[in-house]
């Protein structure tokens, strides 16, 4: 990247051949920094879904590159195997991948595959070289890696530059005395990175005096830490007195708090309860409900329902957001954003205070997680202490982020802004 995002490391590849990569391309996706971010995978999925998979949980991984060539790229992941129950020996009888490319262009010229390598503890059993997944028992409270090699090539040596992202889907069957179900879990991949230079940065007067920069990033996944993410896109122009805005969905994507219906078992409170919601709710669907009921529990859910059937009697509307927690108003349901997480269900983010104070405490810039809308509605989840709040709700009431496709999940909030772009 040019401009402030100048900064390259090398790195050697595959080939043996050596590589200048941009910063962004390893700090902020695959790169060594996020490896404590990413040791807290299976916790965070596990706040996702009190029962996920039947006890066994896969988790997206670690990934990295081993080859980016213009015309062939390479990436490797390790994804693990989790049994959570505490008593309950998991078979895993099948599993097998899948690999989505999303461009902006066509994919005809392009040939690409996904291998799945079993990394079981002691090596056995040992990988097949016919691929053949050989069933393995997981034992209570134990885990077990799968090695992910994603393939991308172009057939014509065109530049594979116009492929965004690459969707891993890993199909699996769990089986034990739950019975026998079919599971998916989905790791989004970037693969591609803004050149953004100084030059390109448009800030926009708004309400109070204020400028606000929306800021480009890459597509955000469960493998950015939102510090690197801080750090790559949005220091370089931050100053003094400046304020950072994160989207809420954006921080949940990188929390890894989404989930595919297909995960998605709703049971009868969920096909109920989802029938008392405008058709636009984010809870009008049973899947949809389901996943606030399978974070808030079924007692709760069924207690903000008969309250809030009884306040519609009585006039009153809002009651069950209010009853059933903070969660059922931050969820998004299928389409609630953008590809490919417009095929998934996204929930609110978690620990957000928090985040909100370690970002400060690491940046020293002023940090708040915002839900806006283009309706003008603003929602600060959380803000570093100080902030005005009524200043942010200002800068932020016509939605530069957008609620579309511009993939500008930060905005850079600025008192005032001189001829220079501050």
């Amino acid at each position: 990247m040019s401009g402030a995002f100048s900064v390259h490391l090398i790195c050697r590849c595959g080939r043996g051949e050596v590589k200048d990569y941009p910063s962004s391309a390893v700090h902020s996706t695959y790169g060594p920094e996020n490896a404590q971010w990413l040791s807290n995978e299976l916790e965070r999925l596990r706040t996702v879904q009190k029962n996920q998979g039947d006890g066994l949980v896969l988790t997206r991984g670690q990934w990295s590159w081993v080859l980016q060539d213009d015309d062939h790229y390479k990436l490797q992941g390790e994804m693990k195997f989790h049994n959570v129950s505490t008593r309950c020996e998991i078979f895993i009888p099948e599993v097998s991948g899948k690999l989505q490319l999303m461009a902006n262009a066509s994919l005809d010229s392009f040939i690409s595959s996904v291998k799945i390598i079993p990394r079981h503890p002691g090596g056995s059993p040992a990988p097949r070289h016919d691929g053949y997944w050989t069933a393995y028992i997981v034992e209570a409270g134990k885990s077990t890696t799968i090695e992910v090699l994603v393939d991308i090539v172009s057939k014509t040596g065109e530049s594979l530059k116009d492929i965004q992202v690459g969707v891993v889907k890993i199909e699996y069957i769990s089986y034990g005395p739950h019975g026998r179900t079919k599971h998916m879990q989905h790791a989004i991949l970037p693969l591609h990175y803004p050149q953004v230079s100084s030059s390109d940065l448009h800030w926009r007067k708004v309400e109070n005096g204020q400028s606000v920069l929306p800021i480009s990033t890459h597509l955000l996944s469960h493998l950015d830490d939102p510090l690197e993410v801080l750090r790559t896109y949005v220091l370089p122009y931050a100053k003094a007195g400046d304020v950072i805005a994160i989207g809420e969905t954006p921080l949940a994507i990188m929390q890894g708090r989404f989930r595919h219906p297909l995960s998605v078992r709703p049971g009868i409170l969920a096909r109920l309860a989802c029938r008392l919601f405008h058709p636009t709710s984010s809870l009008a669907t049973a899947c949809g409900m389901q996943v606030l009921v399978d974070i808030s529990g079924r007692l709760r859910v069924v207690v903000a329902v008969v309250i809030a059937v009884i306040a519609r009697v009585l006039g009153s509307r809002g009651m069950f957001y209010r009853v059933a927690g903070k969660q059922a108003r931050l969820i998004d349901d299928v389409t609630g954003t953008l590809p490919p997480y417009d095929q998934f269900i996204t929930l609110g983010p978690i620990r957000v205070q928090t985040t909100v104070d370690a970002l400060k405490r690491k940046t020293g810039v002023d940090v708040a997680v915002v839900d806006v809308n283009d309706l003008k509605r603003v929602q600060i989840l959380a803000a570093s202490k100080g902030i005005d709040h009524k200043q942010l709700e200002a800068a932020l009431r016509h939605n530069p982020a957008g609620n579309s496709d511009e993939q500008t999940p930060i905005v850079l909030i600025r008192k005032s802004v001189g001829p220079d772009h501050g």
